[in-house]
């Protein structure tokens, strides 16, 4: 009975946080720093620090280490009080964690992922920092690609990662991927098409009304100024091309927890802290070398103007702080729902997410509505669906005439695509 209430909170949860990453951060995107008395939208400075925007979510991510930290107070606290000697893992003896029913869903993100691989320890835990590097450049990527278009643009563009998952897993995991699967990517590489198309061809409202402006230096640009229509095809190719890191980022985690055993929460908050790490460095270096040059100076690397426009404007420091719980919180939510409900139900979850977006920037006037854009999210929405088996592929009648064959087919599906984008414990924004 707890466990009926419990996983529609955690679903509640995912969707709040998931939906509030991206709108946070495109609001951040729209406070104006700088000139913001000018008539002239285009020559408003905006906030416009990929980077620091990065760096944000790593230390959103290293927030998972307060959850891991108090579970394992609670625990023993539970170890004192019934007198048991030394720690006992959550879930021990089972064979699966996964696989266990009776487990509390509110915990699964901090059981191991099996209790019969070797535990990801020591040395061996700075494997994940290669995944936090793509996590860097996927991120940094994306974050630029949300200053060029609207935010249900940048959210569907991203469904562009089961591609470039589906060729990685081919190429590095040995995955065999069926003709129907071939054809589900092409109709994803279409739906993204058409959504950039839609953006490209109807102008969108406006940047939200400034605050208080600042003389804005004459070194600073303004995407702003760029033409629209090459604005959008600019940001979706920034946001689709960020998804090859992304996809690489996966199947480095999938490699990795496919032979160690750690629990789901942890490899968020190690990723957490070898992101932040190699990002305040990378932040550093850039700054010295591009930030502080004359072409440089007030661009995405300048590292002192992005902090003085974070400490200066209340906004933009606000919204920093919620993306950052945020962060965390669609972790630990995305992870418990993960492993607690169906890959269907995950997969509804996730256009729930994009439609929750778009239907919140089109009631804010921050994006108009489009029907051409509606069609390419069907078929996003069809070929990922599609892609993961959750719809019949076409023509199934014609190579699977009995029952036996369509049982035989289905486990060999699911054989194929066993561990295959079954966690996403790291979300981005």
């Amino acid at each position: 009975m707890i466990d009926r209430l419990i996983i529609p909170l955690l679903v509640a949860g995912m969707l709040a946080t998931g939906t509030a990453n991206t709108l946070l951060t495109k609001l951040q995107d729209q406070v104006c720093v700088g000139n913001c008395e000018s008539p002239d939208p285009t020559k408003r400075h905006y906030f416009e620090q990929p980077v620091i925007q990065t760096l944000q979510m790593f230390i959103g991510e290293m927030g998972c280490w307060l959850v891991v930290g108090l579970f394992y107070l609670h625990q023993q606290y539970l170890e004192r009080k019934n007198g048991l000697k030394g720690y006992e893992p959550v879930g021990a003896g089972l064979e699966e964690a996964e696989s266990s029913r009776g487990l509390n869903p509110a915990v699964k993100a901090l059981v191991p992922n099996s209790e019969h691989r070797l535990h990801l320890s020591g040395r061996r835990v700075f494997l994940l920092a290669l995944p936090a590097c793509c996590d860097i450049a996927g991120t940094t990527l994306m974050n630029v690609g949300l200053f060029f278009v609207v935010a249900s643009i940048y959210q569907m563009t991203r469904g562009a990662l089961v591609l470039f998952v589906g060729i990685f897993s081919v190429i590095f995991l040995k995955r065999r991927l069926r003709a129907y699967q071939w054809l589900a990517l092409a109709i994803v590489v279409l739906g993204v098409a058409v959504v950039g198309l839609a953006g490209a061809l109807y102008n969108e409202p406006a940047r939200t009304e400034p605050e208080p402006s600042t003389p804005v230096p004459p070194q600073m640009s303004s995407v702003a100024e760029v033409n629209p229509a090459v604005r959008t095809i600019i940001g979706v190719l920034l946001i689709a091309g960020a998804q090859i890191f992304t996809a690489t980022q996966f199947v480095l985690e999938e490699f990795i927890l496919e032979k160690y055993a750690l629990e789901p929460l942890k490899v968020v908050g190690w990723e957490g802290v070898f992101g932040f790490l190699v990002t305040t460095v990378g932040m550093f270096v850039l700054h010295f070398m591009v930030g502080v040059t004359d072409a440089g100076r007030g661009g995405y690397f300048d590292a002192a103007e992005g902090w003085r426009e974070v400490s200066q404007y209340p906004l933009v420091a606000q919204t920093s702080v919620l993306i950052m719980i945020s962060i965390g919180c669609f972790n630990y939510f995305g992870i418990s729902v993960t492993r607690s409900i169906s890959a269907t139900a995950r997969s509804v979850i996730d256009t729930c997410r994009t439609l929750f977006i778009w239907i919140v920037s089109v009631g804010l006037g921050w994006e108009s509505f489009k029907w051409l854009q509606v069609a390419g999210f069907i078929l996003l929405v069809y070929g990922t669906f599609l892609f993961n088996d959750l719809i019949n592929e076409p023509l199934r009648s014609c190579w699977l005439s009995d029952r036996a064959g369509k049982q035989r087919e289905r486990e060999e599906r699911e054989e194929n695509n066993r561990g295959l984008l079954q966690e996403t414990p790291v979300e981005h924004i």
